[in-house]
């Protein structure tokens, strides 16, 4: 059985998805956007904040789920442009520590709403 989990400290769904799913032990989230919660609107076209904002998005859900983004066992990175690849690993060490998760980085042409960054997560409920 699957179990969904919403909160009002991440971006609601603006589709017909949730923002994550448990089943059997298991978070499953959506693509995370930087959308502030607070506002609802897309951030700045500036690739560190937005992706600060999609990490601080992606800990919201894993604390509504009761467990931690440092317990993500794969996380799937959409950007604009890798040549921000440099920048994604320093600001993804500030929030996920040792041992890290798989981690796919892809480059996309286009994200919703044109972002520069979207994140998904598998993360252990422990």
């Amino acid at each position: 059985m699957k179990n969904t989990i919403n909160t009002e400290n991440a971006p609601a769904a603006i589709g017909t998805y949730s923002q994550a799913v448990v089943h059997n032990g298991t978070l499953f989230t959506s693509g995370q956007i930087p959308i502030d919660p607070a506002t609802g609107e897309m951030l700045e076209h500036d690739f560190e904040k937005q992706a600060h904002q999609v990490f601080k998005n992606l800990i919201a859900i894993a604390d509504a789920a009761g467990t931690s983004l440092q317990n993500a066992i794969k996380l799937n990175v959409f950007v604009q442009d890798l040549e921000n690849f440099a920048a994604l690993n320093t600001i993804m060490g500030q929030y996920i520590q040792e041992p890290y998760p798989a981690r796919a980085a892809i480059q996309a042409a286009r994200l919703p709403k044109d972002s520069m960054i979207e994140i998904d997560a598998i993360i252990a409920m422990e």
